[in-house]
């Protein structure tokens, strides 16, 4: 059963202009550092920082509970985009029960991400209720 969805579009000139602005400092408020060094391998990272940007706002619209951007992460693992918690968030999370899936795309000007929230239970390749 889905519990929550959440879409966020960020322009990549924001994120752009924040880390040029700010730095290490807006890197350390807003990421967690485990998300940081595939971005900040590229040449130009804004792209994707803004993704990953992306991907929290989204998971903070679809979360049914309050909670802050700077306590989940996006990571890739085997070639695919996952949301990592830490803090607070962290705990919440694991007693909600719930899985999510994340989806982020970027291109020069735009960021992208959509996340879906779903019960443990629900298997994907199932035929619906």
């Amino acid at each position: 059963m889905i519990a929550g969805v959440g879409i966020d579009l960020v322009e990549v000139d924001r994120i752009r202009h924040l880390y040029a602005r700010y730095g290490t400092r807006f890197l350390s408020r807003v990421f967690l550092p485990e998300e940081l060094a595939r971005p900040l391998a590229h040449q130009d990272p804004s792209p994707s920082l803004a993704a990953r940007f992306a991907a929290k706002e989204a998971f903070v619209k679809a979360f049914p509970l309050p909670a802050r951007i700077s306590e989940v992460g996006l990571v890739i693992q085997e070639g695919k985009p996952r949301l990592v918690f830490r803090g607070t968030l962290a705990k919440t999370w694991s007693e909600s029960g719930l899985k999510a899936r994340v989806s982020i795309s970027h291109e020069r000007a735009m960021a992208i991400a959509v996340v879906v929230l779903f019960r443990q239970d629900l298997l994907w390749d199932s035929p619906p209720e």
